[in-house]
């Protein structure tokens, strides 16, 4: 079994892919602060596999700590790096932070890689490198305009840092960069899935503990947009679809199949819906009616996104499974364990 570094590994994203990982038949080593996440999911995620994973508690911005991984887990493959905090709306408000913590942590892990011989690499993008485009659907050739947010200008950072750094002389990393939409749903036997730390940041998890009684109201940030609704557009992409992708990516570069030393790919559905279209597919799915106000826009959001994911079906051969419906009915599924 080749062994896999997954930083964040027990984040909402992470924890999917080490799962989706070790069914593949690799080895997953989970590197986690726990800052965004809770050590439960470490307990869901043996519980789907029947063994425990490797799991360090570090902070991959500490060099040192990051280092020990390595040394304690020789002959590590390639490393898929989640660790990063990922709030638009937060980031906003707590600028510095978000730089240190994402744009610091990729600086140590493309330090440290090297002197450890490992050379592949699978990043955690996002389709807010965009910024607002010109015209939807974007595509991997879509011209990155400035950020709506200080979360998206990191994950921007990230991308030029990983572009100088493969273009350096005797450099031998090789990197994929998984541009991704909105994750949401839940793993199918629900014992893993998003797990927000006080008020939930994402639309789904909000709309979830709205129908549980957990929330009082949803509230929809503007509803004066230039969309059909008036509503936020995004492409709402299942997360275990998603970390499937990771999977896909990860044996392309142990394969040596990549064409160039980094290579970008959108990882979404190709199909934009609104806020709107959201609440009420949930409603349909769940049974629940959810109660929801409309609210002032909220700082940071783009208008509206989704992906052209002809790139990632055509060289990855990837091509994402699941419904919008299916994708609420397995997050209302997973509300549903959290109340017990």
């Amino acid at each position: 079994m080749k062994k896999i570094l997954v930083t964040g590994g027990a984040g909402y994203i992470g924890s999917h892919a080490v799962v989706e990982l070790y069914q593949a038949g690799y080895q997953p080593v989970i590197v986690d602060n726990f800052s965004n996440s809770e050590e439960s999911v470490l307990a869901g995620i043996e519980s789907i596999l029947g063994v425990a994973v490797p799991t360090y508690r570090v902070d991959c911005a500490d060099e040192a700590a990051l280092r020990g991984v390595f040394e304690a887990e020789p002959n590590i493959a390639g490393v898929i790096h989640f660790a990063a905090f990922k709030a638009v709306g937060e980031s906003v408000q707590k600028p510095l932070a978000y730089f240190q913590n994402n744009v610091g942590s990729l600086l140590t892990l493309l330090a440290v890689m090297p002197e450890f011989g490992v050379e592949n690499l699978v990043f955690s993008s996002s389709c807010t490198v965009y910024g607002i485009p010109d015209a939807l659907p974007v595509t991997e050739a879509t011209p990155t305009k400035p950020a709506s947010s200080p979360y998206g200008r990191t994950k921007q950072m990230c991308e030029e840092i990983i572009h100088d750094v493969s273009g350096a002389p005797d450099n031998k990393l090789r990197t994929i960069l998984l541009r991704y939409f909105n994750p949401i749903g839940a793993h199918d036997s629900a014992k893993i899935g998003e797990l927000p730390l006080g008020v939930p940041n994402n639309l789904v998890p909000f709309i979830t503990q709205t129908a549980a009684g957990i929330r009082e109201k949803l509230t929809i940030f503007g509803n004066d947009y230039d969309t059909p609704d008036g509503t936020n557009i995004r492409d709402y992409i299942h997360v275990v679809d998603l970390a499937k992708a990771h999977i896909v990516a990860v044996q392309r570069l142990l394969d040596h199949k990549a064409d160039e030393t980094v290579e970008t790919f959108n990882v979404g559905t190709g199909n934009g819906n609104t806020v709107l279209d959201v609440v009420q597919t949930f409603e349909k799915a769940s049974g629940q009616k959810l109660n929801y106000v409309i609210g002032p826009r909220r700082p940071g959001d783009v208008p509206a996104i989704y992906a052209d994911a002809t790139k990632a079906e055509q060289v990855l051969g990837f091509k994402t499974e699941t419904s919008l419906a299916d994708s609420l009915a397995s997050a209302w599924k997973w509300q549903q364990t959290l109340k017990k």
